[in-house]
């Protein structure tokens, strides 16, 4: 391990995303000041390693004792090989690659959603969704990335079919689920719309319910997007039993109350504001 070499933060340059907190696996970083990176244990980094320097969007980590003339790339357009047992996690690879190519990336998030006038949770999850994808706007440009937001309000039992929709509301990136389980409690403002009881979707994260996303769960889902895609759920097959039965509830009730040609689904949100179907 080594003595003299350890990341020295540049926090006039940080912008905080929690890139090299995610990358290091040997505790060099305090994870419960995430995204803030703090150095905990300087001794625990590994000699020669730029694993979270190489990843930084801003160029805002150097390291101590650092007499290889290696600069900081702002995230893009090298190729290191790290020493050995160097930052080996389900976030990043041993080589660190980063393109020019990265200009070409799109990320792609789906936000499906039953209602979004009367549900208060679709409503609040549609808002926090917002902002971190507002908070990841700098981090993704400078990463090379082109993010579009698809919200699709899923009107009937064809479109639920056709999305795979299993719970609202659901949020995917580039087709993967940020939620690796489905649990679901009742939820009232739903329940009035189709006059029958009906449950929508709980979030778990870092061993908790929550009844809307975390930011921190969108903004975490965003970045194993980019380093560790596996580790988001993948979209659920078609259900060979048709809809799960709450779904089945929902859209019964609400049969004739919604057309599909008046609802706002399939709305296609980009970076600049503008939006399509």
């Amino acid at each position: 391990m080594a003595k003299t070499w350890y990341p020295v933060i540049d926090y006039q340059q940080c912008i905080e995303c929690g890139t090299c907190i995610k990358k290091c696996i040997h505790g060099v970083y305090d994870k419960a000041k995430a995204p803030t990176p703090v150095v905990v244990s300087p001794g625990s980094c590994i000699d020669y390693c730029h694993g979270c320097g190489n990843i930084c969007p801003q160029g805002a980590i150097t390291y101590a004792g650092d007499d290889t003339g290696w600069t900081p790339p702002k995230g893009k357009g090298m190729t290191v090989q790290l020493p050995e047992r160097c930052c080996r996690s389900d976030i990043a690879d041993a080589t660190v690659a980063t393109t020019a190519a990265a200009a070409d990336k799109q990320l792609t998030i789906d936000f499906l959603y039953l209602d979004l006038n009367t549900c208060q949770r679709c409503i609040a999850t549609a808002s926090i969704l917002d902002e971190a994808v507002k908070e990841m706007e700098g981090v993704l440009h400078t990463l090379g990335y082109k993010i579009i937001v698809n919200k699709i309000n899923i009107v009937s039992r064809q479109m639920a079919e056709k999305y795979r929709f299993v719970s609202s509301p659901t949020i995917r990136i580039n087709g993967r689920d940020i939620c690796t389980e489905v649990k679901e409690n009742a939820c009232g403002d739903c329940g009035d719309l189709c006059g029958s009881d009906v449950d929508c979707r709980v979030f778990v994260y870092e061993g908790r319910e929550y009844e809307q996303p975390p930011k921190a769960m969108i903004i975490d889902g965003i970045l194993k997007a980019i380093y560790s895609p596996q580790s988001l759920s993948e979209m659920p097959t078609a259900q060979a039993q048709g809809l799960p039965k709450n779904l089945e509830t929902f859209f019964e009730g609400r049969q004739g109350n919604c057309c599909e040609d008046m609802c706002s689904c399939s709305l296609t949100q980009h970076m600049d504001g503008s939006s399509k179907r």
